[in-house]
């Protein structure tokens, strides 16, 4: 008989009370990967455990065909490397240095679906205390995640999608304790979902995230298209800067059972690994991304002499990277259906330079089109509002929409966020690309030109709501009313002054 069935939310609460053993101990933006690798342990352990006891059921007196069966695993989980491994040999000594050879034993086993995955990740490191501390802390840690509401089995959990969904609970709540670093890993979900749904992944698609941070952009796109046809019809592509980072990708990938990508480790603008066979820039159907806000070094001394041409159009400032990234994603769309969606702050869309240059090119090439402006506080270490704008290679109009949406939230304690209602009107006025009142604007090259390039937003869509006219005489009569009923009440305390003795 399987073992009782568990809900998303209760392995969401347990994971992330396994934190509890490094609060007040060492800084969440140390403990997050720590947490997140040993979730990923122990739920390849589990996996591991359940299939081998279902062949043992099936074929026990044949232990040759079961070792054979689970070699055939997704998989491999080498000999003493399993999370039951390391919990078995928590109270001896050298907890950091065991946990950091079970894990480059699995990396090794596993080829290019995990290499290099952990290199940047060591439980062994000091950052966790001296010794003592860090052996009992990893002790803790490892009796955290053997509780019986961390069982992770199949056969316990059913899909899939519950793991990939406590990854990305846990990433989420690191996300929004991280201040500003937050945004290295992590873009808000629904704001992912809103951008997924803008450049409708189809069946077939590549799909890519050239700063994709722990892939929560690129899952979405991926869910939209197998929540329309069933099917995981189509690739996913992505780069990070960061190596630990990136690590999380990797993991999130294999967590949502996500075969088909290729995450790439390194800076996207000085060195994009996404490339085809002729060594030039791999195209795709989508580009999606939330690239570091106004990046200070962000590779301008290189950008000249770019191998790949993709400042053509103009150089970016010295100290804002934010059309590097646009101008990267730009040139990575295939010529008849590329579609891009980019976050970036308000400061693209209005200042002058360079960046006015390359505002012009791109809208004159008919590329832009959209530009949606969100609400402020929906982003993790920062309280700006942000804008998503949207390219296309082939476009059914030479029209620019403008769509203010800053005003259209669900506010929160310390963060906004967008409702499924607010993210269905963002998508039906793209969709349908008409003017709606004090919301939306279809704007001309013309119009567009004459507010010489300026693409912020108010200048387009016009918000402002006309005060009621105050009439003067009805609040007149309103004041003599309540004159005389002060009048009235006055009397009437007088009378009960009187009445306890304290008249004149």
């Amino acid at each position: 008989m399987s073992a009782e069935r568990v809900s998303q939310d209760q392995i969401n609460k347990a994971a992330w009370g396994a934190c509890d053993t490094f609060r007040g101990v060492v800084d969440p933006s140390i403990y997050k990967d720590y947490v997140l690798t040993m979730l990923f342990l122990k739920y390849i352990s589990d996996v591991w455990k359940d299939h081998y006891a279902a062949y043992q059921k099936q074929h026990g007196d044949h232990p040759e065909l079961i070792d054979a069966l689970m070699k055939s695993e997704q998989f491999t989980l080498p000999e003493g490397a399993s999370f039951y491994d390391l919990h078995a040999q928590r109270h001896k000594a050298g907890n950091g240095e065991r946990i950091d050879k079970a894990l480059h034993a699995i990396e090794e086993a596993n080829g290019a679906k995990l290499r290099d995955v952990f290199q940047d990740i060591s439980f062994n490191s000091n950052r966790l205390g001296d010794e003592e501390q860090k052996n009992d802390i990893l002790r803790y840690l490892l009796e955290d995640f053997a509780k019986p509401t961390l069982d992770l089995r199949p056969s316990r959990v059913g899909t899939l999608d519950i793991i990939g969904g406590a990854y990305e609970y846990l990433i989420s709540r690191f996300a929004a304790s991280a201040g500003k670093k937050a945004g290295e890993f992590y873009t808000p979900a629904e704001v992912s979902q809103l951008m997924a749904r803008l450049v409708e992944p189809q069946e077939g698609d590549a799909i890519c995230d050239p700063t994709c941070g722990s892939g929560s952009l690129l899952l979405k796109c991926a869910k939209e298209i197998k929540d329309r046809t069933g099917k995981a019809a189509y690739e996913l592509y992505g780069q990070e800067a960061i190596g630990s980072t990136w690590a999380l990708a990797k993991m999130n990938m294999f967590l949502h059972g996500e075969t088909n990508h290729r995450i790439e480790w390194g800076d996207t603008i000085a060195n994009p690994k996404l490339r085809a066979r002729d060594d030039q820039l791999r195209l795709f159907d989508v580009v999606v991304a939330n690239p570091p806000f106004s990046l200070d070094k962000w590779g301008h001394e290189k950008a000249a002499a770019d191998p790949f041409g993709r400042f053509t159009r103009g150089l970016p400032p010295r100290t804002k990277g934010d059309y590097a990234f646009i101008l990267h994603m730009v040139e990575t769309l295939k010529p008849k259906t590329g579609r891009m969606a980019v976050v970036v702050p308000h400061g693209v869309l209005f200042r002058g330079s360079s960046e006015r240059q390359i505002r012009q090119k791109l809208i004159e090439e008919n590329l832009l089109d959209a530009v949606i402006g969100l609400p402020e506080k929906l982003f993790f270490g920062t309280g700006i509002p942000a804008a998503v704008l949207m390219f296309r290679k082939k476009k059914a109009d030479d029209k620019v929409l403008f769509i203010d949406a800053s005003r259209d939230y669900l506010e929160g304690t310390n963060q906004n966020r967008l409702g499924e209602e607010q993210i269905d009107r963002i998508f039906t006025t793209y969709d349908e690309r008409e003017s709606v009142e004090k919301y939306a604007y279809l704007a001309s090259p013309d119009e567009i030109r004459e507010n010489d390039f300026n693409l912020n937003i108010p200048r387009y869509v016009d918000t402002f709501e006309e005060e009621e006219e105050i009439d003067l005489m009805a609040v007149r009569q309103e004041r003599e009313a309540l004159k005389v009923e002060m009048a009235k009440l006055e009397a009437k305390m007088d009378g009960y002054l009187k009445e306890l003795g304290f008249g004149s």
